[in-house]
């Protein structure tokens, strides 16, 4: 939202009417953590019952905080997060590329396993970023006005940030083309996403890593020859699939909204 909501549209959001759809209540929403006319607005709009009722939250709220303990300073972060929830899953992609470099050294006669492994050492990390299976607040990021793909795409990048680099040590040690490695694990991410909206990021990239592993992977090794989509002259479809997938994404980001809302009902019923 780049405009200030109407008071008629703060009203009905403060009186929780149900004619305002979820897509305007998040917009509302967001707007309002940053503009301090607004939540005035907005305090002006409440009831005199729900004042009250704010009014005497707020006042055992002080009371607690007032008669609580002094908060613990912690000297390190608690490893509960989803952060630490994806680092397995990081190390099991960091584990593959480097079985991948191994076999190819070992194995010259091979087809390069790092080509063959590369577009789907991503999608493992990816989907454990967005799954409430790993998530532990799950419910709660769900709900939030600002989660979605941004949110999605957020940690998408931080797992890329690990695993780029380690593609292109895979990459350079094995002596293979920058972009016949980086190009295919991008198209395949975006893949993830894209399908995600439909069925789950850690669906889609469950359902691409398996694909991928018997159509290509498998055949090729038994081949011993690498498949055409993957010679040198491959890149230009790799990267304007990545491009298609990436706007697709963005095309349907309310997909995921829609989603992880389903989810969560599903969850609760």
């Amino acid at each position: 939202m780049t405009t200030h909501p109407t008071p008629n549209l703060i009203s009905r959001y403060a009186s929780g009417d149900p004619r305002v759809d979820d897509a305007t209540v998040w917009a509302v929403e967001a707007h309002l953590e940053s503009c301090a006319p607004c939540r005035m607005q907005l305090s002006d709009s409440v009831g005199p019952v729900d004042r009250q009722l704010l009014d005497r939250v707020a006042v055992g709220v002080a009371a607690g905080i007032e008669a609580g303990p002094a908060p613990v300073r912690r000297r390190r972060l608690r490893r509960s997060g989803v952060a630490a929830r994806i680092l397995p899953w990081l190390a099991t992609a960091v584990a593959l590329m480097l079985i991948a470099v191994l076999f190819e050294t070992t194995f010259a006669s091979l087809p390069s396993l790092v080509l063959l492994v590369a577009p789907v050492a991503p999608l493992l990390p990816v989907a454990a970023a967005w799954s409430r299976r790993t998530d532990p607040a799950w419910e709660l990021m769900a709900t939030m006005p600002r989660t979605g793909l941004p949110l999605l795409l957020r940690r998408t990048l931080a797992v890329l940030t690990v695993v780029v680099p380690v593609l292109a040590a895979a990459g350079w040690s094995t002596g293979q083309s920058p972009a016949l490695w980086l190009l295919p694990g991008l198209a395949f991410t975006a893949g993830a996403l894209a399908l995600g909206g439909l069925v789950g990021v850690d669906r889609a990239a469950l359902g691409l890593t398996v694909l991928w592993s018997v159509g290509v992977i498998l055949p090729s090794l038994v081949g011993r020859q690498l498949p055409v989509i993957l010679e040198s002259d491959s890149w230009p479809g790799w990267a304007l699939a990545t491009v298609a997938l990436v706007a697709v994404t963005a095309v349907r980001a309310r997909d995921h909204n829609r989603l992880r809302l389903d989810r969560i009902s599903s969850d609760r019923s």
